[in-house]
């Protein structure tokens, strides 16, 4: 329409073929295969509709610019095909591999032997689903069990590796009659995965995890960690402690470097508390300063009504902290003991910076 004002309302000499040409282009990314080529004939009809109301059809500048106008339009149709072609490709890469991480990373039940569970995968980059992190949960004869862990390196070897973790650890969790037990045969696995591989991975593919034993009966959670960030238990009222290991572990796949045996540590978990475990995506998150995010500091003195109101706005901070995105994806898994009598939904206390006005 601004091709055919400008064109009528200035001498013949000044044409309008370029807007004409630039119509279809714009089109072609936005809108379908069918609007893009409808929007190209009515680019030439107005070309040559505009050259009879000016009375200069006849002349050669005339065909140069309804062809260069018709050429345009096919290079648009043509444009719009592969756009329309890759969007269906990446809409189809993108279903497949949420499927796999569904296969691989399946989301844990919200009830898990009387523990309200919740999970969450961010991945740093957008649109992508599936990485080294991981989780799992498992209702077992010797209580809820959980993995929590962070494969080293990217790509479809992170993603196998992962598969590897989680299969062991699906298995072990039943059969092992201790959490160190189980820890030993997810450090035999990664071995035998180590040994089938080649180059680079076969000599330094290592994970770090922690793993969980929440007993049926005690108030206690049992710990293994083999170097991962340490979790955190959120008290009733808003304290925070950090379940610190009383000597650290090499991570799981190292066992070649050092020999010995794994210690179960048990901590109290009263009725009424969250168990929190992550990924380092989470505690290397750095502000615009370089300042990293330190999660024990930002949840001290909250309270969230259930484990899944506690992710949400620990996404929502941590994204607010590191300006919108992160350099590492992050598995967030919180684990909740209600209380006796507690209501289901409780006051939320907002996340927010020591001294600093709500973040979330």
């Amino acid at each position: 329409m601004g091709g055919v004002v400008f064109d009528a309302s200035t001498p013949a000499q000044y044409t309008a073929a370029p807007m004409f040409s630039a119509a279809p282009l714009i089109a072609a990314p936005f809108f379908s295969t069918l609007t893009t080529l409808l929007t190209g004939i009515a680019a030439v009809l107005a070309s040559v509709g505009l050259h009879v109301y000016n009375g200069t059809v006849a002349q050669i500048p005339t065909l140069t610019e309804t062809l260069t106008v018709a050429t345009v339009s096919a290079l648009a149709v043509l444009i719009s095909r592969v756009v329309r072609r890759s969007g269906e490709r990446l809409a189809s890469a993108r279903v497949i591999a949420e499927t796999a991480q569904k296969a691989v990373l399946p989301t844990p039940a919200e009830r898990i032997g009387g523990l309200q569970i919740a999970a969450r995968y961010e991945a740093a980059q957008a649109d992508a689903f599936i990485g080294g992190d991981l989780f799992a949960v498992q209702d077992t004869p010797h209580g809820v069990r959980l993995v929590v862990g962070d494969v080293r390196g990217k790509g479809l070897g992170a993603v196998e590796a992962v598969a590897v973790v989680i299969g062991a650890f699906r298995e072990a969790a039943e059969q092992e009659a201790t959490l160190e037990g189980v820890a030993a045969r997810l450090e035999r696995a990664l071995a035998r995965e180590g040994t089938r591989r080649d180059g680079l991975d076969a000599f330094e593919g290592f994970t770090t995890a922690v793993l969980a034993e929440i007993p049926g009966g005690d108030r206690v959670v049992r710990v293994v960690n083999r170097g991962h960030p340490e979790p955190l238990l959120l008290r009733a009222d808003g304290g925070v402690e950090v379940l610190r290991p009383s000597e650290a572990a090499l991570p799981l796949g190292m066992g070649d470097l050092a020999v010995w045996p794994d210690r179960a540590e048990e901590s109290p978990y009263p009725p009424g508390a969250t168990l929190l475990f992550y990924t380092d995506g989470l505690s290397e998150a750095r502000d615009a300063e370089g300042v990293f995010y330190d999660p024990r500091e930002r949840l001290s003195g909250r309270i969230f009504p259930g484990p899944e109101e506690l992710l949400d706005a620990l996404v929502a901070d941590v994204r607010r902290h590191s300006g919108g995105g992160t350099t590492d994806d992050m598995a967030l898994l919180a684990v909740s003991r209600p209380a006796a009598g507690q209501p289901e939904r409780r006051r939320t206390m907002p996340v927010v910076p020591p001294g600093g006005g709500p973040r979330v």
